[in-house]
């Protein structure tokens, strides 16, 4: 159950002159991409949510590249506004799960559908398990059902049975914070609520409302 109330607003509208405006702040590769996003925005506006969902996973899979922050931004870890993704053609998994889960609010889905997702994920390095810090976008269908995982490393939409190397930490959306079960609250940190809020405030700036 929700332990934290991050946002009072569930609604998410866009204001498109404030998003022309940031992005022509920004720079040429920002009013690019805006111009990309609201086209992919236009062609599933009216398809059914879960090509909502293929689309949106495709296209930011597709067009943003991984960088790390630290030579993405020149600090350890920043969480980057869509636009400010979108203008760099690049982001760490945080960036990645952002931009889809602000595309799909964008889109008509239901905040209470989507949660950002802290793992551990798995990753086989020489044959040898290494385990790492990742984040996702789960997306439920119904409540109480599955979620199916949006990600930056496997292209495909799996439902998280099918992740096996993934292993959730904790969760949160607009609305709330979940710890997983098993999780500790030393699992929850809280500069990265603080970084949340910090976003919110941000996209709410560059048109998002």
């Amino acid at each position: 159950m929700p332990a934290l109330l991050l946002c009072v607003s569930t609604a998410i509208s866009l204001d498109q002159t404030r998003l022309l405006q940031a992005a022509r702040t920004l720079g040429p590769a920002a009013v690019e991409g805006l111009t990309a996003w609201q086209g992919m925005f236009s062609s599933v506006s009216q398809s059914p949510e879960r090509v909502r969902i293929e689309t949106v996973n495709r296209f930011i899979n597709q067009r943003i590249r991984f960088v790390d922050d630290s030579q993405n931004w020149g600090q350890g870890d920043y969480w980057a506004t869509p636009l400010e993704t979108l203008n760099k053609g690049a982001g760490d998994c945080e960036d990645f799960a952002i931009a889809k889960y602000f595309s799909l609010l964008a889109l008509g889905v239901a905040p209470s559908k989507l949660r950002l997702t802290y793992v551990r994920a798995t990753i086989i390095r020489d044959g040898t398990p290494a385990y790492a810090a990742h984040m996702v976008l789960a997306y439920y269908p119904q409540t109480g059902r599955e979620p199916l995982v949006l990600d930056n490393l496997v292209d495909a939409i799996h439902p998280a049975s099918g992740r096996p190397d993934l292993r959730p930490v904790f969760s949160f959306n607009t609305e709330g914070l979940w710890e997983q079960i098993g999780a500790t609250a030393a699992s929850v940190p809280l500069d990265r609520l603080s970084r949340w809020r910090d976003l919110l405030q941000r996209v709410s700036q560059e048109g998002f409302r």
